[in-house]
């Protein structure tokens, strides 16, 4: 039962931790989180890290994307927003290319 205890526990205290972490982002979004999966891409071959790239610009977008397109301070808000998250992202990517990792990573949290 134990390891069963830790596959599950050691994601929530990541997430957790992450969640203490992360810099409050423009425009913030109640509890908008976004996981990505690495376990299935070859991050040491260019496709992989593409693909990878791709996930990340999709959970920027969906953790930051609330505005109408027709108010520009939100609109302006929310490229900020996706900067920083993507930034944050690519940081702990290359940890987890650099330890050859498979664990998902939570790649943003806005509160």
């Amino acid at each position: 039962m134990k390891p069963i205890f830790n596959a599950i526990a050691a994601p929530a205290l990541f997430a957790s931790a992450l969640l203490a972490a992360a810099p409050a982002p423009a425009e913030p979004n109640p509890a908008a989180v976004s996981v990505v999966s690495v376990g299935d891409l070859d991050l040491a071959s260019q496709a992989g890290r593409e693909r990878l790239e791709q996930r990340l610009v999709t959970a920027a977008h969906e953790v930051c994307d609330t505005a109408s397109a027709t108010d520009l301070k939100a609109v302006n808000g929310e490229r900020e927003c996706r900067a920083q998250v993507l930034a944050v992202a690519r940081q702990k990517i290359g940890v987890i290319i650099a330890e050859n990792r498979r664990t998902p990573l939570v790649v943003a949290v806005r509160n």
